[in-house]
């Protein structure tokens, strides 16, 4: 990526530093790491080094903050503050850290850079990290509110294993912020102001929803299994689930091992040999009796023809297989009007 910054972040800190005293200049240097390496050092690390607190590092550090806001080398790089403040804009207003270090510059050093400006000008409010959002920058606050706001609505409206598509997503979250200025209503701000939320989050396949749903963080073949089989729509036998497993994510999955996770998991139903369908599909576990005595137990008697019928819409099976469990005398009865019950 091409540099898009028009000044030389060396060069500028070594300007606005440069009327710090010796150790308040080497804790700021130590703290942000803008010196030769790009650690960030610790309060107490730095503590250690100089034999004092911690207590007693941040307060040095909190002076010559304030020290370098009051320089008049600081001022003299207005033009600096005023185009990383254009930067932000230009990306939402409201955009995480990471987001905004790795746009400017993939140098961690640079990035260290500019995390001190940040820091230095009351143009750039901090967000610090928290259960619903990564730590983040904002240059208008009516505008952060409003995006604050506007993505707890869409956690809120969302239930629990909801997934949807990203596009959708996006035209939600532009209907809930419809009210912000025109230059905000654009996909890739929306889609930036998306990372920011903790709570949530896509799938390996792009369906976002809640971070903590399983079809969102997928943790092992039977959550794999439950996107590719959610994104087929119907029934598949299992070695066809972990071949598209294997094509989809790029991951080995042994049949065996996919057919294991599958009986074990409630969202897997066994329709017929060795195929499985989706719980939330409607089918229901149970060997076949079960499932006739369910049909049975919901409808009343049936006939022999309806009770084949609304069985082969829960199970792959044979007519014959069907018609075996219903002449079972110990579940089930013929009444004089030739329709079966279960006992």
């Amino acid at each position: 990526m091409a540099n898009i910054l028009t000044f030389k972040p060396k060069q500028i800190t070594k300007h606005i530093l440069s009327e710090l005293p010796q150790r308040a200049h080497e804790v700021i240097v130590d703290r942000f790491g803008v010196g030769n390496d790009y650690e960030r050092k610790t309060l107490e690390a730095i503590g250690k080094k100089y034999g004092i607190t911690r207590e007693r590092v941040r307060q040095i550090e909190n002076v010559a903050l304030s020290m370098i806001r009051k320089s008049d080398a600081y001022k003299a790089e207005k033009a600096v503050f005023e185009e990383l403040k254009k930067i932000v804009h230009s990306l939402g207003a409201l955009v995480s850290e990471k987001d905004l270090l790795e746009h400017l510059s993939k140098d961690r050093l640079t990035q260290n850079h500019i995390h001190l400006y940040l820091t230095l000008s009351d143009d750039f409010t901090k967000h610090k990290e928290d259960d619903h959002f990564k730590s983040r920058w904002s240059v208008d606050n009516e505008v952060s509110d409003k995006i604050h706001k506007s993505l707890k609505n869409l956690f809120e409206n969302l239930s629990d294993d909801e997934l949807i598509p990203e596009g959708e997503l996006i035209t939600r979250f532009l209907e809930e912020v419809k009210d912000l200025a025109e230059e905000y209503k654009d996909e890739e701000i929306a889609k930036r102001w998306l990372s920011m939320s903790k709570t949530l989050s896509k799938n390996p396949l792009g369906e976002w929803g809640k971070s903590n749903s399983s079809s969102i963080k997928t943790r092992g073949i039977k959550d794999y299994a439950f996107l590719m089989m959610r994104k087929h729509g119907s029934p598949m036998h299992f070695r066809e689930v972990a071949k598209a497993i294997a094509d989809t994510f790029t991951k080995k999955c042994h049949t065996a091992t996919c057919h294991n996770e599958l009986i074990k998991d409630n969202r897997f139903v066994l329709v017929g040999r060795g195929i499985y369908a989706l719980s939330e599909w409607g089918y229901k576990k149970g060997v076949v009796k079960d499932v006739i005595k369910e049909l049975l137990k919901k409808n009343g008697p049936m006939s022999k023809e309806d009770i084949v019928e609304q069985v082969m819409k829960e199970r792959y099976l044979k007519k014959n297989t069907i018609l075996v469990n219903l002449q079972n005398s110990k579940y089930f009865k013929k009444n004089k009007n030739g329709l079966y019950g279960a006992l």
